[in-house]
């Protein structure tokens, strides 16, 4: 009570504690409301980006959250590229502008604050993208009208006519009748993607030449027969029109048909404290006349991205709280055909639409294939001499690899070159099979490596390499030089005479992960990557790191059977 009526008089007698007083009360005030006003924001999330897709110098916004009322050291990375201060037009909680920059690639978009790092949204480059796929709003099925000619060879363009294509091709195809026997039940498709029927153009082969809503240019693909043909879209099948294919050269047969189960499973385990994104790019078997299917049956975890054509993409998080051993399975249902030939040699010649794609994309260099190397254009002049025959170059070929060189029942370890075959004259089956294809695209023969692996008699697997070499207007040709040459291999029935089988037949023991070289586009720019030699597959990425200072372990297991059928 003495203490109030202190206070009391001194409120009333003294002008001076009657403003330190006021004052004291609004520094409360001012005090309690700031931080009321404090809470914390959280981490930023990405809700949209509009427009995904965009060319340096257009007007981007993300919306969100948790950005931040002001930009202060907070910022915008695209494909691990910084946004600079002067590209920013508006930075709120929930919106931020930006001008795409000049060097913008195609990549992961991440909004970085003071809280933390946002999950990361897609932004694509608009001129890196090769075709701009429009959508289709029309509901009708394809209507196939004509086909001209009506009788072609293999590798020969027709045209088709018609209506409701569409206006770019997207996913859309033109199946052909299969050079295969005729299953009970005409153009169903089995468990593991496997049509008895038809076969499909080739992308790879670069079979189509046009594509229009109303007029389709397309080669007849590998492994044509003649039949019914039919254009398909999202929006159905077309009606089938039949067209002849003749077989000046010869035909090939398809038979013993098999179907594999492959598991390939990767481990991943975080060995520092340093935070990083990884990528791996698991591959998926390739489609061709001989391996007509190949369909993801069980994949674990949920993959970033699982339709792409060549590799099932999954993409890790690594993080100090997180040094578990981390595995990414999937299984894929394979069918196999054996491949027997029948070939007229002396009318295969030498090709004549030297303008096409697929001969001038096979008979050069690549990353795996030293076509142009000195000594190996020299030793394919020594070996073919005068003879112009393609047939006769690639008998000649295979035949001097077989007496000249030793095949190695081990693979090579580490990056080394495949021209060591050479000089060394000895080699494994990745050696043979480079080597191989290289002289015969120096000779000008399309060729093409392929990358896989063989199944045993044990169903066991072990990594492997053959080639093919395309005849006009015959098709793929496959040559198997390392098992020719005496490579111990444990077929399920035995081959009399592998000199002759493995130039112009193969078994369905093989199977194919890669028919050509792969190379594969980092996501990020400052971005370190794992490359495999000699392996199943021929890519140039299979794994990618975000951090190149990150430490962690990678164990890719070699590909499993666990069922044939």
């Amino acid at each position: 009570m003495k203490a109030f009526s202190t206070f009391k008089t001194l409120l009333r007698s003294s002008p001076l504690f009657r403003i330190l007083l006021l004052l004291t009360l609004v520094g409360a005030v001012v005090l309690v409301t700031s931080l009321s006003g404090r809470t914390k924001i959280g981490k930023p999330e990405i809700s949209n980006i509009d427009p995904p897709i965009g060319s340096p110098g257009d007007t981007v916004v993300i919306s969100g959250k948790n950005f931040g009322k002001t930009k202060e050291s907070s910022f915008v990375e695209i494909a691990g590229s910084r946004v600079t201060a002067s590209g920013y037009k508006k930075w709120s909680d929930s919106e931020i502008e930006l001008t795409v920059p000049v060097n913008v690639q195609d990549g992961l978009v991440v909004v970085q604050t003071s809280e933390g790092r946002s999950e990361p949204a897609f932004f694509a480059n608009e001129s890196t993208i090769p075709v701009a796929v429009r959508t289709d709003f029309r509901t009708t099925v394809p209507v196939l009208e004509s086909i001209s000619p009506l009788s072609a060879r293999i590798g020969d363009s027709v045209t088709i006519v018609g209506s409701n294509f569409g206006a770019v091709r997207g996913n859309s195809t033109v199946y052909f009748t299969a050079n295969r026997e005729s299953s009970s039940a005409p153009s169903t498709v089995d468990d593991s993607g496997y049509n008895a029927d038809f076969i499909p153009a080739s992308e790879a082969d670069y079979d189509f030449e046009y594509w229009s809503d109303n007029e389709i240019r397309v080669r007849v693909p590998d492994g044509a027969a003649s039949g019914p043909v039919y254009v398909s879209t999202d929006k159905g099948n077309s009606y089938r029109l039949n067209m002849a294919v003749n077989f000046p050269v010869g035909q090939k047969s398809f038979s013993m048909r098999r179907t594999y189960v492959l598991q390939i499973s990767a481990d991943i385990q975080n060995r520092t404290t340093d935070d990083a994104r990884v990528t791996l790019y698991v591959p998926r078997p390739s489609i061709s006349a001989s391996q007509p299917a190949a369909v993801l049956s069980e994949v674990s975890p949920i993959p970033l991205i699982q339709d792409d054509s060549s590799n099932v993409i999954h993409q890790v998080q690594l993080t100090s709280d997180n040094t578990n051993r981390m595995r990414f399975n999937q299984s894929f249902i394979i069918t196999t055909l054996s491949v027997s030939r029948t070939i007229n040699e002396d009318k295969v010649s030498r090709f004549s639409e030297k303008n096409r794609l697929l001969y001038s994309a096979y008979t050069s260099p690549d990353a795996c294939v030293p076509s142009s190397d000195p000594s190996v254009v020299s030793l394919a002049e020594k070996i073919i001499g005068k003879n112009t025959n393609p047939y006769v170059q690639a008998n000649l070929i295979y035949d001097y690899m077989i007496k000249n060189f030793k095949v190695l029942n081990t693979v090579r370890s580490g990056d080394v070159s495949v021209l060591d075959l050479l000089e060394r004259e000895s080699g494994d089956a990745y050696d043979f099979a480079m080597i191989f294809t290289a002289l015969c695209r120096a000779a000008g023969i399309p060729a093409i490596p392929i990358s896989g692996v063989l199944i045993e008699n044990n169903s066991t697997t072990r990594n492997h390499w053959w080639s093919e070499i395309y005849f006009e207007r015959y098709g793929w040709f496959p040559v198997d030089v390392a098992l020719a040459a005496g490579l111990n291999y444990k077929a399920f029935s035995e081959i009399e005479n592998p000199v002759d089988y493995y130039f112009g037949n193969m078994d369905s023991q093989h199977i194919a992960f890669s028919r050509k070289w792969n190379g594969l586009k980092q996501s990020l720019i400052n971005s370190r990557i794992v490359f495999r030699p000699r392996t199943y597959a021929l890519q140039s990425i299979w794994e990618e790191v975000s951090n190149a200072k990150s430490n962690y372990s990678s164990l890719w297991n070699d590909p499993v059977v666990v069922g044939i059928y």
